[in-house]
């Protein structure tokens, strides 16, 4: 189909990247243990949206020029090393939030719009996804295909699926476990000072990150 073999082997390969931790893994947990369910699938959308912008840009050829262009990817890079830097900074100089609502019952409006582009910017401020997609999906499509840019893009949309499954999971579970642990705001104020110290672990880690060669 498509050109594609070993899908099964893509599947279980993309779940296996999906559960390894990383900024995004880190960003769901930290707000779902703040806002619960409602708030870590907000989390998880963004995330995904960030996905696909990366696997429209690695289609497209966009990620090629971040492998081939050593300024491109240092300006992408350094922008979400200053991204995760700021968010870090923020979380770790923040109070505890008392609009938090620990249930599972919607967001308000403006909590949710920055929960949403704050995972969406932590996706796609980060120049190694880009890579990532651009070496390991064309590993699954048939040399010989016509059209690999729909072959590229069917198997976005299959590891996007799969990882946003298992990152709902991960954000239904640690709101269930932050729920039956929560103090008042103690919790929210803890995951805000752990949270910013893994972002900027996170940010310092990528203005180190070499260009893939």
């Amino acid at each position: 189909m498509l050109g594609i073999h070993d899908l099964s082997l893509f599947v279980v390969s993309g779940l296996l990247l999906a559960m390894s931790p990383g900024p995004d893994t880190a960003y769901i947990v930290g707000r779902s243990s703040q806002l619960g369910r409602s708030g870590g699938a907000i989390a998880v959308l963004g995330i995904a949206t960030g996905i696909c912008v990366h696997i429209l840009c690695a289609a497209a050829g966009v990620s090629a020029l971040l492998l081939t262009s050593a300024k491109a990817f240092n300006l992408i890079k350094l922008a979400g090393a200053a991204y995760l830097l700021y968010l870090g900074l923020k979380l770790l100089v923040s109070k505890s939030d008392r609009s938090v609502v620990p249930d599972t019952g919607g967001q308000p409006a403006g909590t949710a719009t920055k929960v949403f582009w704050q995972g969406f910017l932590t996706n796609v401020l980060n120049p190694k996804v880009a890579l990532f997609f651009l070496a390991f999906l064309p590993q699954f499509i048939a040399v010989g295909t016509g059209s690999k840019t729909a072959s590229f893009l069917f198997l976005g949309l299959i590891f996007n699926m799969v990882g946003t499954s298992w990152n709902l999971l991960v954000a239904f579970v640690t709101a269930h476990v932050a729920k039956r642990v929560r103090r008042e705001n103690l919790l929210s104020l803890w995951v805000n000072r752990a949270l910013g110290g893994v972002f900027i672990y996170m940010g310092v880690r990528l203005v180190v990150a070499r260009q893939a060669k």
